[in-house]
């Protein structure tokens, strides 16, 4: 998996650079695992913009994904790695025993023909999906359940990887990529290796109509407004924000400012991220 560099034929194709997709294998996905998707333009049901910037882009379909890995002993082969219009990561097809197909996070070193399971026999290799209980300090892991049964919620997007650092009791301490330290109960499945996809972060769309191609409208900076539409607006020309530290648009300080609600799991936090 590398990125490939355009040829500066423009001035948007000279900064840019994109994925070589050498790894992808299929490209038509799994009729079977395939769901239209409807625009919603970072709209809520009662048609309020909650998500900013948000709106056209180009049409996908949605795949099915796995997160659950609830085949509990059955084997599967990987019949094809893919390529996901919705997330980061590329998705794997697996075509169990049993005859059921499905699509799973592809982790890094996982290929075609390769066999995974899930269970608590199956072994410590990438792909097959085990409770933390079982796997040993120091294992790198993604696609993380919160509620033992409700699937993976942590992990999941291209090149990322969690750390089983310590196991205590019934809670696991799991170092997540944002550098924080949770505990996680041991009888939640998590899959064993890094997600795939490693060089994602390092490509450059180069073009802001490559942007919109992807779903995102354009920002506009406060400073550029009228002071009835954002603090930082108003003035003659160029002019400072006038006021002690940078604002939201609604007014709240911008850098720094701690907007974390969830009081009930702060006792599962050992460490947060971003502290010393």
């Amino acid at each position: 998996m590398a990125l490939k560099v355009y040829r500066p034929t423009s001035p948007g194709r000279r900064a840019m650079t994109g994925s070589t997709f050498e790894e992808i294998t299929k490209e038509k996905p799994e009729k079977s695992l395939l769901l239209p998707l409807k625009k919603r333009a970072g709209r809520n049901n009662q048609g309020r913009i909650t998500v900013r910037h948000r709106g056209s882009g180009a049409k996908r379909r949605l795949r099915i994904i796995d997160f659950k890995r609830d085949k509990i002993g059955v084997p599967g082969r990987v019949a094809s790695i893919e390529y996901d219009p919705n997330r980061s990561a590329r998705i794997a097809l697996i075509y169990y025993a049993d005859g059921d197909k499905r699509y799973i996070l592809a982790p890094l070193g996982l290929a075609v023909g390769d066999t995974i399971k899930s269970g608590s026999d199956a072994e410590i290799k990438p792909g097959h999906t085990l409770p933390l209980r079982l796997l040993p300090s120091g294992t790198m892991i993604h696609n993380i359940e919160l509620r033992k049964g409700k699937g993976g919620q942590l992990v999941r997007s291209a090149g990322v990887s969690a750390q089983l650092v310590a196991k205590e009791g019934e809670y696991a301490h799991v170092r997540l990529p944002s550098g924080e330290i949770r505990l996680i109960r041991s009888d939640c499945m998590a899959t064993v290796g890094q997600v795939g996809n490693i060089d994602h972060q390092g490509i450059s769309l180069g073009k802001a109509g490559r942007k919109r191609w992807l779903g995102w409208r354009p920002t506009v900076r406060g400073s550029a407004m009228s002071p009835r539409d954002h603090p930082h607006g108003g003035g003659e020309g160029r002019s400072p924000i006038g006021m002690p530290g940078p604002k939201t648009p609604w007014g709240k300080p911008a850098p720094g400012y701690r907007t974390r609600r969830n009081r009930t799991s702060d006792k599962f936090i050992i460490k947060r991220r971003g502290s010393k």
